[in-house]
């Protein structure tokens, strides 16, 4: 048999086939077939029928129902005699819905599968006693059955899913998804994970093994999918020192903390001795208003989220990505420019913007009505307005959410972010809401960017409100810079140097290198090293005091930006011109 899903993106795994099929061998033959959902569906078609399963298993999520149903219904007309069966939370809620909406899926596993798929298999194989299966659905004299749900799964008696030969060499590539524990002690309204009631452990000791394992074996990226990584406290801090204390060079670990029940005491120990950029902290906020977190069920002390947060950030050890909700109940344009704001001021390295899902089984969608909401029919379920937030609104922050991922998120101009949303604009909300604007206005949302043609409609956008000036373009032309492996070529500035000045300043830094620094000096570079590998600028304020302080001093600087031939990384480097016109005074004397 198979079981096969649809990721994102090739670099996911889905942990779900795994421990299917840890689970079924000895026993059954399980292959594993990932997808994407940007792969052709007569190609997926086409693959899978080469397998010739006789059970075909597919792990269904919101964000590859729809391709999955385009594959089922192919898959059942070229091979009708292939049960298909159906798993994962996308189909364990309204599984009579599903039923009759995917006619070609024979059998739905509802909830935790490994035991149940498992048990379906051996009944599919032999005497077909499925209404035996605790945790199965399908059809009786066609009609929809749900045989009673099964126990929960004792977690230490799972095989390891992480050790299949034939995921070894792609580890180094892809993320590997790892689990310590399974359910949520919170009843967040809009979140699946709220319907299990509890938090189950794996054992300890297997899972620093298959840890070990993992990094051994090449894992780079390990993201850990609790829902609530540090819920138990002694859990949480054993696992840390024992990652910190196992670590392999190049490896990174996220986890989904919950910030307001982090001690300080565990804060203290990760600053003091977790390596920089050995772990990453993704923490959801969703909304900083207590009369919406109310509404939704969720407790949360901003207070103490904000200790946390900032304390992390002092440390410098770890890097933090803070999630929001937009379209929560009695959570308005304003409210979520309120709270949008809020979170900015941490200053964090992502911020991710996100719009309510009305998922199937939550009690949020169960109750959508108290609030208007109106949403999707079809995944992801997201709104499209409710009582207090309209779509007009929703389009709005949709533009917010945009310019956001292009240009905070993805690092492309720190610099000169931070200077416009602190110096210029009156909030970081209106910065991403007025750019966002503009950039709808223009067509961009719909066409591609390169690196060059994002700078230049940042220039575009603020020249046209007036707002452009020469220390912005001195920023982004530091930010520019500071992303390019080689000299770049005249691109999206204005030159601030003649010709005859950029020659007169090479033959001047040529003689008097060490007015730099002592490492600039030991490059030993020639006038024509200087042009080819170097970039100058002429600044009107000091660049590295702004950076160091945050204030803007205003001062002629020379800006000089050194590709290394080897290393290829931008080294920063700057003078005054009032110390270069005294140097070529006191010489003429």
């Amino acid at each position: 048999m198979v079981v096969s899903t649809l990721n994102a993106k090739y670099i996911h795994t889905c942990l779900a086939l795994r421990y299917l099929k840890a689970y079924s061998e000895p026993d059954f033959h399980v292959e594993m077939a990932e997808y994407t959902i940007k792969d052709p569906a007569i190609n997926i078609v086409s693959d899978l029928y080469m397998k010739r399963p006789d059970v075909l298993g597919f792990s269904c999520y919101i964000w590859n129902i729809e391709e999955t149903i385009k594959v089922i219904e192919m898959v059942k007309k070229i091979s009708p005699e292939t049960a298909i069966v159906l798993g994962g939370p996308e189909v364990s809620y309204d599984v009579p819905h599903w039923l009759d909406r995917i006619p070609d899926a024979d059998f739905i596993i509802v909830n935790e599968g490994e035991i149940s798929f498992k048990h379906f298999l051996a009944e599919h194989s032999g005497e077909k006693r499925y209404e035996k299966v605790a945790g199965l659905a399908w059809r009786k004299n066609g009609k929809p059955t749900i045989n009673p749900p099964r126990e929960k799964l004792d977690l230490k008696t799972v095989a390891t899913p992480y050790r299949f030969e034939e995921d070894l060499d792609q580890l180094s590539k892809r993320v590997t998804y790892f689990e310590t524990s399974r359910g949520c002690p919170y009843s967040c309204a809009f979140c699946l994970s709220s319907i299990e009631v509890g938090v189950r452990y794996f054992d300890i000791q297997k899972v620093k093994d298959d840890l070990i394992f993992l990094m051994d074996n090449g894992a780079k990226t390990i993201k850990f999918v609790d829902r609530t990584f540090n819920i138990k406290r002694d859990y949480a801090f054993e696992m840390f020192q024992f990652l910190i204390d196992n670590r392999r060079p190049g490896v990174v670990f996220q986890f989904e903390i919950t910030a307001d029940i982090m001690r300080p005491e565990v804060i203290a120990f990760l600053n003091e001795h977790a390596p920089a950029g050995l772990f990453r902290f993704e923490i959801g906020v969703q909304s900083t208003n207590d009369h919406v977190n109310e509404l939704v069920q969720r407790r949360q002390n901003f207070e103490k989220l904000t200790r946390t947060v900032m304390t992390v950030k002092e440390g410098g050890k770890i890097a933090q990505h803070l999630d929001l909700i937009a379209g929560l109940p009695d959570e308005d344009y304003q409210s979520f420019r309120k709270t949008f704001n809020d979170v900015f001021a941490f200053g964090v390295e992502e911020v991710q913007l996100g719009f309510l899902k009305m998922l199937r089984g939550t009690g949020l969608r169960l109750t959508a009505d108290r609030h208007d909401y109106v949403y999707m029919n079809h995944s992801p379920y997201e709104i499209l307005g409710n009582n207090v937030l309209s779509f007009d609104d929703i389009i709005k922050i949709k533009r917010v959410e945009d310019v956001l991922e292009k240009y905070w998120n993805d690092h492309r101009m720190d610099a000169t972010l931070n200077y416009l949303i602190y110096h210029v604009f009156h909030s970081p909300f209106d910065f991403f809401q007025e750019f966002g604007d503009y950039w709808e206005s223009k067509g961009w949302s719909r066409i591609g960017h390169q690196l060059e043609d994002l700078f230049a409609r940042l220039k575009e956008f603020l020249t046209q409100r007036g707002t452009h000036n020469e220390i912005i373009e001195a920023l982004m032309k530091y930010d520019y810079f500071s992303r390019k492996k080689h000299r770049p070529h005249r691109s999206w500035w204005e030159e601030t140097l003649s010709k005859s000045d950029l020659e007169h300043y090479h033959r001047w830094l040529k003689h008097h290198p060490e007015r730099l620094s002592d490492a600039f000096k030991s490059y030993s570079l020639s006038e024509k090293d200087l042009m080819k590998h170097t970039v100058l600028d002429l600044l009107p304020f000091d660049l590295n005091h702004y950076l160091t302080t945050g204030e803007v001093k205003k001062d002629q600087v020379l800006s000089l930006v050194y590709y290394h031939p080897k290393t290829h990384e931008p080294e920063h480097y700057s003078i005054s011109l009032n110390q270069i016109q005294l140097e070529e005074r006191s010489a003429l004397s």
